[in-house]
């Protein structure tokens, strides 16, 4: 069994109101709050924005709820825990994934770590990989913790994730009764880089420009995210509706919508997207039109991009007011400063273990 991820927040931007993901399998539900959601086979990182949707505090991209089965994924305690269970409710990336570059090793517990375990948890919390990988753990609160490499993972990179939990404390009375183990590969180096004032999305795979693309980011009222966002998964449709996200409810007023938009790209947990618009349809500098927060592109544009990207490509948007996206919306980890990513970490940095 495999997992999923969580915390709070509060913004504005587009959210998905309950579509099916693109992943195989993976259905998800939402509801406002932090970042998780549980599947069988998948979980998906969602939430609220000024694009519209439902909103969600599940993580998501390619998650998986905890196994309580023998195997690959889990192995159950042989003896009675001396407490009640610590059980892990996800874990991104889902066993057997290509991810990309910017993509964060992120855990969820079901219940809250206290600040004296952590060290601990994360000693058992062992990350392999098949080069070494400087990096460190970080905790989004006292449910979630992400290992994240202190630059972006090597292209090519197989990595694992053993978290033996059995046994190991979360310093509320409860204990481990699993181990859970993931792997995944780190594949091509694909980024975007968008500027909001200049309305243009450049595209590379491995050091080289791909395509220069237009785009219309968000308007004065609802201005986009700035500071590097890692896919948190894409879905063919997504169901926006401003009602959902406090937007406007008034059907009356300029600002109501209840779209379905397609070739959607989930950037924060708040529900900021790239995607095509029926509202903005030709983007760029000349057509002047704000979003409510997502980034618009044309259906061409937005068709081929969601073919090119995948979980864990860093999307970098500059130039807009409102500020970085804070780490745990979404998987935004490197809108932190190494400092700042060592200052959450009980134990320090790390190297990877020989995979």
């Amino acid at each position: 069994m495999q997992l999923r991820p969580l915390p709070p927040l509060s913004d504005r931007e587009s959210g998905p109101s309950g579509p099916k993901s693109e992943r195989a399998g993976q259905i998800v539900g939402r509801r406002k709050g932090g970042i998780g959601i549980a599947l069988v086979t998948g979980a998906m990182l969602v939430g609220v924005s000024a694009c519209g949707g439902g909103a969600s505090d599940k993580a998501s991209g390619n998650d998986a709820k905890a196994s309580g089965k023998p195997g690959a994924s889990a192995s159950p305690s042989p003896t009675k825990p001396a407490g009640p269970p610590m059980l892990l409710d996800t874990i991104t990336p889902q066993t057997g994934t290509t991810v990309g570059v910017a993509m964060p090793i992120s855990v969820v517990f079901t219940n809250p770590v206290a600040a004296k375990a952590r060290a601990s948890v994360e000693k058992h919390m062992k990350v392999s990989a098949s080069q070494p990988v400087a990096g460190a753990w970080h905790w989004m609160g006292d449910r979630r913790a992400d290992w994240r490499p202190k630059t972006y993972w090597p292209s090519g990179t197989k990595v694992k994730i053993d978290a033996d939990m059995t046994g190991v404390s979360n310093g509320n009375g409860r204990y481990g009764v699993h181990n859970y183990t993931h792997t995944f590969t780190i594949g091509d180096d694909v980024r975007a880089d968008v500027s909001v004032t200049g309305h243009t999305m450049k595209v590379t795979r491995n050091g080289k420009l791909v395509r220069t693309l237009s785009i219309n980011a968000g308007s004065a009222q609802y201005p986009t995210w700035d500071g590097t966002m890692a896919v948190i998964d894409k879905q063919a449709k997504v169901h926006m509706t401003s009602c959902s996200v406090g937007i406007s409810c008034d059907k009356g007023s300029p600002n109501y919508y209840d779209l379905t938009l397609p070739w959607d790209i989930h950037l924060t947990q708040s529900g900021t997207y790239v995607h095509y618009s029926t509202g903005d349809p030709y983007p760029g500098s000349g057509s002047a039109r704000g979003s409510h927060g997502c980034v618009h592109l044309s259906m061409p544009d937005a068709k081929w991009f969601y073919g090119q990207v995948k979980q864990g490509d860093p999307v970098t948007i500059t130039g807009s007011p409102r500020g970085k996206a804070p780490a745990d919306n979404g998987y935004a980890d490197f809108n932190l400063s190494w400092d700042q990513w060592l200052a959450g970490s009980a134990s320090g940095q790390g190297t990877t273990a020989t995979l």
